[in-house]
Order: structure tokens, then C-alpha cells, then sequence
């Protein structure tokens, strides 16, 4: 197996995670210890902390001359970092079989993890956010230099074998890498300095033996199947293959891959724990299968007029054309999720290719080139529904059922409104495409000038295409095809010229024609674009060359100076059958920004009695945005206090101030409108509805009546049927009130990071390394998209604070929610969208340990340990709210899903020869608690023991094992089980409230699809 040795110091007792705490040390490749290929993964021991630097260009022609360091721009050996940086090495990716960089950063407890594969209505890309605090606030960083634009990121176009390490630094960075890392940065260091060939595959899939969970006989009672047996299923191939070469004594390198991944799917129906979706429908009620009834197989029709108004009724699945009420069993109710992806089905392709040459011992040219294409799909049921007009005389409504919708009218060529909501059958079901291609390219000269100075200058070129393609229903189509005309024998579509009209039985059960379902449904395209240009100039210098030193110290004063300019752009079109479904209109946003930076780094006293080393740092920032007409800056004061080399004191103070995207800047300003965009969120002021056996029953509304009042709606209108969203009245008779997003202004918003930290590395235990960091960190005017929710739960919740209450908008006179979105009415509809708020809130404590235990001619086996304390994470909704701390709790708006607690903690034994190693790894995840049982009112808790079923997930452990034979000096093989227990997920009611997950659990948060089992290898040719 090659190792790619990095330009730092190299120690063979290193381990997976490196805490990266110590100071880098310059050594000359040409000194590294030689490697055997085959050995196990790379142990280099990454202590970098540091920064995107280059080593002197004249250090070794041909060598890899990169200091690779995160946090600052100031290139020089013995760096230490005032900040927590947490360091991922190759052999601790390869040691999960990672196939998706995602998998990698989703164990590490400062990443809030974020699983795109188990997630239905993801759009395929992968994103990092650190603290929990979006990825908007984390700059994810390839070599040094941005990966692409924020709303554009993905990070599945660097393959995982490619990685020689991953950098994590946690708290603001701005005033060196400039907006966007407000809650850190994330640095992939890439092997860019190959020679040869070599392929790396992997292969893994889930081993998983279905047990009857607390959902099994809920589904079968519910007329749904609840699998059970063991299942191998969802594989996952990963091949690399990469090549190298080196010309003109080592001057100029080139060196290129190409990356294949193939992801199978596996269904919600192929696991025992998503049998159906468990809902609660009110504080501790017994939990159920949620029955969606617009997925019944056998039609559901809703009159509304007439008698049996708002009545649900379904086509008897015996087929005597009678209806039935709608209720559980086959037939009545299906699954309306048991085709939707646990694991998304996908495929991609990534290439690239390196370059440098060294046209002088002190000038080196570089570029890169990296090429991606990604198509993954999510199936939907296909339903044909909407509001359609009926004709009482339709050949396929029998008398009854002609009555049952008509009343009197029965027979006659009367049209009637009904809601229609028919699933043609579960092998109809509809996918949706997202198909995501792109580029990036980067190139710059760098080098050295004399002793003492460094620069680069270089920029990034990177564009992000994605079609999305959903399948959409033709409400003309339905119409046509509902106007029925002709016999029941011979029917005909009565109202339409349209010679490929398919007449639609939607009065008997089991329609799956599957010519009725090409007329009735489209294909539809959105498609976006966006654009990174990105060139950057920097400069470093070491005073000390010119005899600027401290008295005390060894090392001089030294600076780094740059200046940066960006723009990033956003372009959005759609087809005319995506807009004729989902309206919106086509966009061109774009925003530049002009930057300028300095940073300063001062050792003051070093190796001196009580003060081995203090010095300070400092660093400052001015930015300049086309979006906003004012200039800001964001600056850092960083401190490190080492009285013996044995004890380090560091702190680190920083000021960073985001500018909205591109995204958020449109999000903000443009005012759109849905009809039924709210899910299944009615008027809180309108009665209650349920269904049962005697028809439709209304009651009491969810709000109180004061609430109601602070929303604008007079007393004699609360409880009133008329505001029922569902009355007909509402646009295409949607369930749901409408919903106006956007109408807002976008502000910077700036946030204050404070980080205290403390080192260990006593001389008296060889091999021992500890840390603790306190972090701080705290965002005023804080920038988020807020869907209506944040209105309708928080006028509830803060029992009718005006904040909160301004967003619900209702009709003058009538108080209703819903209006003709064609109209671009100004009052009834709640708001939702992008703006600014109050305040957000991220405290709490790291913890880092490496130790390597020697065992002498056995081997050696090496701890890391790497863990993470959350004292607060929530904020402030507004000035007269108090703070909301969701650490340790989900639910009534605590979405942020952390565990005050939670590490990893691996043990890698290593044979002398390293012809053989083993590592197995405990992963723990703290408990989680409902909101409701927190005592705390802030965060909607009135009762510690509010809820007493299904109200808390406790901690959760997973153990991993994998083992590496280095079979031969040219070919390894890797064996890996993950979750090796196959523990089952935590069961979570409501799981999409708490997670936006169909699944019963917290997908991103817990091994949600059993054992994993992967076989890898690595071949040098």
C-alpha cells in the first residue's frame, strides 16, 4: 500500500485521529523513511496545525514540498496552533471502508451528521456542518483553497481513497479564509504527489437480520407487511484508480484519477423498523400507523358539496363499486411510504488530474482538474390527485355512488367538485432525478524570494449543474380524463379533443392502466448553475530574517499579507411543465466580494525558565460585498502559553461576519407563493377534523383563544369552520393553508468565537497527548431560512408573542389563511423564508487523546480518543424570548438533534513488520430527550414528565472492527464490519418532525440499516 507522505513529521506509532495539536516539523522527503507498499494504511502521525502553506520551493525538485497546516497563512516550522484542530488520517478512513467523505466526517463529534443517502428528499449533494450550525457557516477547503460555491458544495466529488488526511478546525476563521467560516473550516488534503499505479476497491453492503421491532404489529394490523429474516442488500462499489509519473529528474509530476461509485437502493418496506411511519397524535397516546389517505390503491374521494362534504371515502377494495370509509386495511390504506429510499440509489463518476513543475529552484507552477457526474433517485407514490369536477352521470359511478357525491343529483349531467386522491398501485410509484455534474480547476505560480519570503497566487474556477426532474401530475390531463363520457362498457373521454385522452375509472378500486398513468403524468426539469471565480494573492515573510525578534525568543516576527476577490453566480431556469406544476419563475443572482487580510504571528519568550514558549497572534480582515453597501471586517487575537514544553495554555479570539449567498440574498427578496406547501398544517384557530365511523367530526382548535386573538382573528370567528384550509374554498382544495416565502431583507450577520484550550504531552509518559478545549460561540443577527413553522410554533409556544404572530397573515373580515396565489395577494397566508433573527448559541467542550503503547517486538497498539461535551446549542428567537438550550433534547423546534455527549474512541494494533494490523473502534452517542419532558418552557417544556411513552432515545454504542493483511509488498486486503452487532436503530415517533426522516429514527444521527460489511483491497502496479 503507497503512502503519500505529506511534508511533515512522519511517525510510524501514529494513529487514525490525530488530535494535531503539536508542531509541525519541516523534514525533507527525501529523509522520510521508505515504505512498504503493502504495509498497513498510512500511519503518518498528522500533528500539523496549521495552515495551507508552501514548504520553500527550492527545499527538493520533484518532492512534495506542501506544508499542509489549517488556520492560518503564515508558512514555518514548529507551529503551533492557538486553535482545536482535529486531523483524520488515510488509514482511519480506510479503516471504516468509507465510501462517501460523508461517512467520514459523521463520525466525529464536533460534525453534525448529515447522511444524504438516507434521506428521500435529498438532492444528492453532500454537505458539512460543524457545530450544527449549517453549512453555510463552514468553508470546506480542498488543498487551502475553496471547493466551490456554499450553496453549490459537494463534497462527493473527492473520492475517499484519494484523501491523505481531513483538517477540522472548529470556531471562526474568517479573518483568514474570508466569510462562510463563521463555525469553522473543513481542509481536505489530497495525494497529489503520486508515481505509479494503483487501484483501490471497495465494495460493502448491509447484513442485517430483520426482528419484529414495536412497529411490526402495527403495520400488519394496518394491513402493511413487516419483513423479518436476515437480508443482504444495499451494496456499494468504490473503485480508484490512480497513476503517476514524474519527468525531467523529478522537475515537472502529473498525476491523475477517476473514481467510480455505485450506490444500490433499499427500500423503508425492507426494514422492520419502517414497516409504516409511527405517529402520535396527541401527548401520550398510544403510537400508530400513520394512514395517509391520499395513498389508498383504491381511490379516495372527498365531496365538497352537498351533504356528505369533507366525508372520506374509498372504493371498496372488493370491487362492487360501493364506497367505504376510509380507515386501516388492504386495500383502504396502503403505505404511502414503503416505496421511499432508505438508502437513495445512485451512481457517480469523478476524474482529475495534478500538475506541477518547477521552472526554477524557487518558482513552481501548479493546476488541478476535477470532473464529476452524480445522478441518484427518490421514488414518490403516483398519485393522481388535485380538485377535478365530476359529472353526477359518469358511466364508471354506480347509483350508490353517484348519490353519495350528488345527492339529489344523481344521474344528471351536473358537475360536482370533488377531491380526488388515487395511488396507481405501488409499481407505479414515480421517481425523481437529481443529476448533478460539474468542474472545478485551479491553478497559480508560487514559490519563494529570497530567505525569507513566500507567496502564491493562484485562483478556483468551479461550476455546479444540477437537473432536477421530478414527475409531476397534469391537472388538465386529470381533468379530461376524469369528464367520463360514453358507457361503462365503452367509455370515453367527453370533454377533450385530445386523441391520446385515456378515460380514468377512479370509482373502482385497483386502477394501475398503466396507459392512464403515462397521460397523467409529466416529466418536469428545473435546472440550476452556479459559478465560483476565485483568485487569490498571498504573501508571508519571516522578520527574523531581518533580526525582528523578540529578545526572548528564538523565532522572528512573522506576517502573512493577501487579498482575495470572488464572484460567485446563480443562474435557475425551468421547463414550462415544471412551472405549469410548481410556478416560480427564472433567476440570475450574483454577488463579487473585494478582500484584504493581514495576519501576524509573534513569539515573544521561548525556552526560557516558567515560559517554554508565549506568543501571540493576531489577524485582521476588510470585505467589501456588491450585495450590501457598507464594508466590514473580521479579525482574530490568539494567545499560546506553554510555562514547560510539557504544558501548553492556548485562547483565541475571533470575530467573523457572514454576507448572505447568492441563494439566500434571492431566498430573501423574491416573494413566491404554495398552496398546500405546508404540509399538512391547518389554521391552529380552525376546529379540529377527524374522521370516524359516523362521519366527519369537528373540535376544539389546537390554539387557545388567546393566541388566536394576537393572530388578528376576532373571538366570533374562533373555532369557525370556515377556516378550514380543506373547505373547497382553498386553492386546488388543498389540505393546507397557503404559504408566502421570501418578502425579506438579508443582513450580515456576525458572530463572536471564544476558544480556551489546554495540552498535555508529559515527558514522563512516551506517547501520551491530551487536550481540552471550551468553545464559545455566538451569532447575532443570525441569517436562516425559517419555514412557517418558526411562526405558527413559536405564536403557540411564546402564547402569542407578536414576533412570532406577525407571521401568520390573515384575510381582513374573514380571518382565513388561504388565498389565490396568481393574485400575489398581500394577507392570507403564513410567511416562511430567509431573514434575520436574534441570536445563535454554540457552547461546550472538546476532548482529544492519542496514545501509543509500545510493545516492543509484539508491536504496538495506538488510543485515540476524540470526544465532544455540548453545553448549549439553540439561541435566541427574539429580544423578549428567552434563551432556547436544545442540548440533549428533539422536538417543538429543537431540530438541531445534539447529544450533550458524545466520541469515538479507537484501539489499532500493529504488528512489527505491519504485515497485519487490527483496529476496532467504539462509537457513543449521548441520549436524547423530547422537549417536552425538559421542565424548560423556553424550549416548550412545561412538565418534566410531560410525555411518558417514546419521550427519550438513550445513548446509543456502535463498535467497528477492521482488519488489514499486507498480503504482499504490492496488494493489501482490508476486512471491515461496522455496527458489528447489528444493533437496531432507536425507534422515534414522528421521526419526519424531528429529522425530516420517513424512517422511525434519526437516520443521520444512528447505523439505521444494520451491519455493514465491506472487503477492500489496495493494488500497486
Amino acid at each position: 500500500m503507497i503512502w503519500a507522505t505529506p511534508g511533515v513529521a512522519q511517525d510510524a506509532t501514529a494513529s487514525p485521529v490525530a488530535p494535531a495539536q503539536a508542531p509541525v516539523q519541516v523534514q525533507a522527503p527525501a529523509q522520510a523513511p521508505a515504505q512498504d507498499s503493502a504495509n498497513t494504511p498510512a500511519q503518518a502521525k498528522v500533528q500539523a496545525d496549521a495552515t495551507t502553506a508552501v514548504a520553500p520551493a527550492n527545499a527538493d525538485s520533484g518532492a512534495n514540498q506542501s506544508i499542509v497546516v489549517t488556520g492560518s497563512r503564515i508558512q514555518r516550522p514548529n507551529t503551533t496552533s492557538a486553535a482545536p484542530i482535529t486531523s483524520v488520517t488515510s488509514q482511519d478512513i480506510r479503516a471504516q471502508a468509507a465510501v462517501n467523505v460523508e461517512d467520514v466526517l459523521n463520525r466525529l463529534p464536533q460534525v453534525a451528521p448529515d447522511s444524504q443517502q438516507t434521506y428521500a428528499d435529498s438532492d444528492g449533494r453532500q454537505r458539512i456542518k460543524l457545530r450544527s450550525l449549517g453549512f453555510e457557516r463552514t468553508l470546506v477547503l480542498i488543498d487551502g483553497k475553496r471547493i466551490g460555491t456554499q450553496n453549490g458544495q459537494d463534497v462527493g466529488i473527492i473520492p475517499a481513497t484519494l484523501l491523505e488526511r481531513v483538517d477540522v478546525l472548529t470556531g471562526g476563521a474568517s479573518s483568514v479564509y474570508g466569510s462562510d467560516a463563521v463555525a469553522g473550516v473543513v481542509n481536505f488534503i489530497l495525494k497529489k504527489d503520486f508515481e505509479g499505479i494503483q487501484l483501490d476497491g471497495n465494495y460493502n453492503f448491509y447484513n442485517h437480520n430483520n426482528k419484529d421491532t414495536v412497529v411490526s404489529p402495527l403495520a400488519r394490523a394496518a394491513g402493511f407487511n413487516s419483513v423479518r429474516g436476515l437480508t443482504n442488500d444495499g451494496g456499494r462499489a468504490d473503485l480508484t484508480l490512480t497513476a503517476g509519473k514524474k519527468f525531467f529528474d523529478g522537475k515537472l509530476r502529473i498525476s491523475g484519477f477517476a473514481n467510480y461509485k455505485h450506490t444500490d437502493p433499499v427500500l423503508l418496506s425492507d426494514r422492520s423498523n419502517t414497516g409504516c411511519y409511527l405517529t402520535q397524535t396527541s401527548l401520550n397516546a398510544p403510537i400508530s400507523c400513520g394512514l395517509t389517505p391520499s395513498s389508498s390503491t383504491s381511490g379516495l374521494v372527498t365531496p365538497l358539496s352537498g351533504a356528505n362534504k369533507d366525508a372520506q371515502f374509498v372504493n371498496n377494495p372488493n370491487g362492487s363499486r360501493t364506497f367505504v370509509p376510509f380507515g386501516a386495511g388492504p386495500g383502504n390504506a396502503s403505505n404511502y411510504f414503503n416505496n421511499y429510499s432508505y438508502q437513495r440509489p445512485s451512481e457517480r463518476i469523478n476524474a482529475g488530474g495534478f500538475v506541477s513543475l518547477d521552472i526554477s529552484p524557487n518558482v513552481e507552477l501548479y493546476g488541478s482538474g476535477i470532473w464529476f457526474r452524480d445522478k441518484s433517485y427518490t421514488n414518490y407514490p403516483g398519485i393522481a390527485g388535485g380538485k377535478v369536477q365530476v359529472s353526477c352521470n359518469n358511466p364508471f359511478l354506480s347509483g350508490t355512488q353517484a348519490t353519495a357525491i350528488c345527492g339529489a343529483a344523481a344521474g344528471t349531467g351536473t358537475t360536482v367538485p370533488i377531491n380526488l386522491a388515487y395511488r396507481l398501485g405501488d409499481n407505479n410509484d414515480q421517481p425523481d432525478s437529481y443529476l448533478n455534474t460539474g468542474a472545478r480547476f485551479t491553478a497559480g505560480i508560487r514559490g519563494k524570494v529570497g530567505s525569507a519570503w513566500t507567496y502564491d497566487v493562484g485562483g478556483v474556477y468551479a461550476r455546479n449543474h444540477q437537473d432536477y426532474t421530478p414527475t409531476l401530475i397534469n391537472s388538465t390531463r386529470l381533468q379530461n380524463s376524469i369528464n367520463v363520457g360514453g358507457t361503462l362498457a365503452a367509455p370515453t373521454c367527453a370533454t377533450t379533443a385530445d386523441a391520446a385522452c385515456v378515460p380514468f375509472d377512479a370509482f373502482s378500486a385497483g386502477n394501475t392502466n398503466p396507459a392512464l398513468v403515462s397521460y397523467l403524468f409529466n416529466k418536469g426539469t428545473a435546472v440550476t448553475t452556479g459559478t465560483l471565480y476565485d483568485v487569490q494573492a498571498n504573501v508571508t515573510g519571516d522578520l527574523g530574517k531581518y533580526g525582528v525578534t523578540s529578545p526572548f525568543a528564538e523565532q522572528g516576527i512573522a506576517i502573512a499579507l493577501g487579498t482575495e476577490y470572488r464572484k460567485d453566480t446563480l443562474k435557475s431556469t425551468a421547463d414550462a411543465v415544471y412551472r405549469a406544476a410548481r410556478q416560480g419563475t427564472d433567476s440570475y443572482l450574483k454577488q463579487d466580494v473585494w478582500e484584504a487580510n493581514a495576519e501576524l504571528q509573534v513569539p515573544l519568550v521561548e525556552h526560557m525558565r516558567f515560559a517554554d514558549l508565549l506568543q501571540v497572534n493576531g489577524g485582521y480582515r476588510l470585505s467589501k460585498y456588491s450585495s450590501n453597501p457598507d464594508t466590514f471586517n473580521t479579525w482574530k487575537v490568539e494567545g499560546i502559553y506553554a510555562p514547560v514544553s510539557d504544558l501548553t495554555f492556548r485562547a483565541s479570539f475571533n470575530k467573523a461576519q457572514r454576507a448572505p449567498t447568492v441563494t439566500e440574498i434571492g431566498q430573501a427578496a423574491n416573494v413566491d407563493f404554495a398552496s398546500g406547501g405546508a404540509g399538512t398544517f391547518n389554521d391552529f384557530c380552525a376546529p379540529t377534523v377527524t374522521t370516524g365511523p359516523n362521519g366527519v367530526i369537528y373540535g376544539a382548535p389546537v390554539a387557545s383563544r388567546d393566541v388566536c386573538r394576537a393572530t388578528g382573528l376576532s373571538d366570533a370567528l374562533y373555532g369557525s369552520q370556515s377556516l378550514l384550509c380543506s373547505n373547497g374554498t382553498a386553492p386546488n382544495g388543498s389540505a393546507a393553508c397557503t404559504v408566502r416565502s421570501g418578502g425579506f431583507t438579508a443582513e450580515p450577520e456576525t458572530a463572536y468565537t471564544q476558544t480556551y484550550g489546554l495540552i498535555v504531552k508529559p515527558r514522563f509518559v512516551r506517547g501520551l497527548f491530551f487536550s481540552v478545549d471550551r468553545y464559545r460561540i455566538k451569532i447575532n443577527d443570525s441569517l436562516t431560512f425559517n419555514d412557517y413553522s418558526y411562526y405558527t410554533d413559536g405564536c403557540q409556544r411564546s402564547n402569542g408573542d407578536a414576533y412570532f404572530c406577525q407571521g401568520i397573515v390573515r384575510n381582513p373580515g374573514t380571518g382565513t389563511l388561504f388565498s389565490n396565489a396568481s393574485t400575489n395577494p398581500t394577507t392570507g397566508f403564513i410567511r416562511q423564508g430567509t431573514t434575520n433573527y436574534y441570536t445563535s448559541i454554540a457552547r461546550g467542550y472538546d476532548f482529544q487523546a492519542q496514545y501509543t503503547m509500545d510493545l516492543a517486538t509484539v508491536g504496538k497498539i495506538d488510543w485515540n480518543f476524540n470526544g465532544s461535551l455540548t453545553t448549549f446549542a439553540g439561541g435566541q428567537d427574539s429580544p423578549v424570548q428567552p434563551q432556547r438550550n436544545c442540548a440533549g433534547y428533539y422536538g417543538n423546534g429543537c431540530g438541531q438533534l445534539i447529544p450533550k455527549w458524545s466520541h469515538g474512541l479507537r484501539a489499532t494494533y500493529t504488528t512489527v513488520g505491519r504485515g497485519f494490523s487490527a483496529s476496532f473502534n467504539w462509537r457513543y452517542v449521548g441520549s436524547l430527550t423530547n422537549a417536552d419532558n425538559s421542565g424548560d418552557p423556553a424550549i416548550g417544556g412545561t412538565d418534566a414528565r410531560a410525555r411518558t411513552s417514546y419521550y427519550r432515545v438513550a445513548p446509543q454504542s456502535y463498535f467497528d472492527l477492521a482488519l488489514n493483511f499486507a498480503i504482499a509488498k504490492q496488494f493489501s486486503l482490508r476486512l471491515i464490519a461496522n455496527n458489528l452487532f447489528d444493533k437496531n436503530p432507536p425507534i422515534v415517533v414522528d421521526s419526519y418532525n424531528v429529522a425530516l426522516a420517513r424512517t422511525n429514527t434519526i437516520p443521520s444521527r444512528y447505523d439505521s440499516l444494520g451491519r455493514n460489511i465491506a472487503i477492500g483491497t489496495t493494488i500497486k502496479f
